[in-house]
């Protein structure tokens, strides 16, 4: 795999390319690299554009007291933003407090305002901060040494550190106000506190996310999009597309050769060889949702569309040729919202309003009478098949959280699989049958809804029922990973964030 060198700025690997070769990269093209407070070893960086990876050197005394040296990779940004990825020190190292983070900085001189996440060489972590130009460096500790993932983030003038490790949820390690410009630099870090070497760190996931202006629920002003893919086994996820275009819900085909996305109401394929889309001819259908998803013999697509049924405008399922063609309607009453197919193709599995209660049903592919699944009080949603036709997976509210449930396809047997303070929808069985990934909300968002413009976390439970373990932590929620998105070797899932 070649590694590309840059020493000052990764522009210019893109200066170069085609339109299709830089989709995804958009992020990352801003950062610069800095020697912050003149150190005596001047550091650099490499980007990787294959693995969108960081591997930062830099020298410096240290970053503390009245004034710093490190080296810094940065982007110019304004306003309030989520700044994440995952880190780790390179080599044994010759320093116990070498230092690698990501900082939030007023200006690029030596004694600038600024707070940071930081990890040290021997475990050290905490947030760093200093109120006033010139003055000396404060700090908030963890008892938690050696994260894996860090995140910063700016809500106006209060900061924020937060950590993770060995897959946990994120944990707060300490926020502070500070008097901040609106627009300040944002980047990774290395500092070797050792004026005479070097230190290396290697950072990945980098992700700057910009959450919605105040007011905004992304329904009257919808975010523009990353398409992205996790990768279940390194957990590096790989920007694929970024889009001023709001899309939603992809979904994998069984070829493993493109994925099937939502868009201002219609359905488009995505070519993973060449990155570009192109629209999916639906007939009618021009108000598609982002519940829709690919039978097992690869051949029909089942879509949810807002169709109008005298006055009343509600979501029905219809079904249509993977290549594109004339919408087939399938249930006859709405709201339905389409979410799983059964292994055999006989069947589909939805979520659907009936007298005031949402609750589950399925109903024969082809069409004719709906059989209701699920009769519990409040919202059930989200079915799912297992790959083995065993069982159908679905998201429930009934013991108080949005928890994981399963049952058998007649809906006998209904059992809770998880059972924790957050809000977990959307249980999508790999093709293997070994894991389900699902979506997990905080626990401060109403268990009965899944909204967009959220952090959120995408987490996997081995089927087995051992221990779930995040593996993304991003912005998003509704129409991030709403269906069926595994490729066919279980390896990946792809997925949307976004980011204002």
């Amino acid at each position: 795999m070649e590694i590309k060198t840059i020493k000052n700025s990764i522009f210019f690997l893109f200066f170069f390319s085609s339109s299709l070769a830089i989709c995804g990269q958009n992020l990352f093209m801003g950062f610069d690299g800095y020697n912050i407070g003149n150190p005596k070893q001047k550091g650099n960086f490499l980007f990787d554009e294959v693995k969108q990876e960081f591997t930062v050197e830099g020298g410096g005394y240290n970053i503390w007291f009245t004034r710093d040296e490190f080296y810094f990779v940065s982007l110019p940004i304004e306003g309030n933003f989520i700044f994440s990825a995952n880190l780790k020190f390179l080599g044994k190292g010759m320093e116990s407090h070498r230092k690698m983070g990501l900082m939030i900085r007023a200006a690029q001189t030596e004694n600038a305002v600024y707070m940071d996440g930081v990890v040290h060489g021997d475990g050290l972590t905490s947030l760093q901060y200093r109120e006033n130009q010139g003055k000396e460096t404060k700090e908030i500790s963890t008892e938690i040494r050696l994260p894996d993932f860090i995140q910063v983030e700016r809500k106006n003038n209060l900061f924020i550190f937060r950590i993770s490790k060995n897959g946990e949820p994120l944990c707060e390690v300490g926020r502070i106000t500070l008097d901040m410009p609106q627009n300040v630099f944002a980047g990774m870090f290395v500092c070797s506190h050792n004026e005479n070497i070097l230190e290396r760190a290697k950072f990945w996931n980098v992700r700057i996310e910009k959450p919605a202006p105040d007011g905004i629920d992304g329904y009257q002003t919808p975010s523009p999009s990353r398409l992205e893919i996790l990768d279940i086994e390194t957990g590096y996820r790989t920007i694929i597309d970024e889009t001023e275009a709001h899309i939603e819900a992809p979904n994998w085909s069984r070829d493993g050769k493109f994925l099937i996305y939502n868009s201002g109401g219609k359905l488009y394929r995505f070519d993973l060889k060449s990155r570009t889309s192109q629209q999916i001819h639906t007939g009618f259908a021009d108000a598609i949702n982002n519940d829709h998803g690919i039978s097992f013999d690869g051949k029909t697509i089942a879509i949810s569309h807002d169709t109008q049924d005298n006055d009343r405008r509600h979501s029905i399922i219809y079904t249509l040729p993977i290549t594109g063609g004339w919408p087939n309607r399938i249930t006859p009453l709405g709201p339905s919202y389409w979410h799983g197919w059964s292994p055999d193709d006989k069947w589909l599995c939805y979520c659907a309003e009936r007298n005031g209660n949402y609750d589950i049903y399925k109903i024969p592919a082809t069409g004719g009478e709906e059989i209701r699944l699920t009769t519990a009080d409040g919202l059930d949603d989200g079915p799912e098949y297992s790959p083995d036709g065993k069982y159908i997976y679905f998201n429930s509210e009934r013991s108080g959280h949005m928890e994981i449930w399963r049952m058998k396809p007649d809906g006998s047997e209904q059992q809770q699989v998880t059972n924790d303070e957050y809000q977990n929808w959307f249980a999508h069985p790999s093709p293997d049958g070994k894991h389900l990934i699902f979506i997990s909300y905080l626990p401060e968002v109403p268990a009965n809804s899944h909204p967009h413009n959220q952090r959120v976390m995408l987490r996997l439970m081995p089927m087995r029922g051992d221990k779930i373990r995040v593996m993304a932590f991003l912005y998003g929620g509704q129409g991030t990973i709403n269906v069926p998105s595994w490729s066919p070797d279980s390896k990946r899932v792809a997925f949307v964030s976004y980011t204002y």
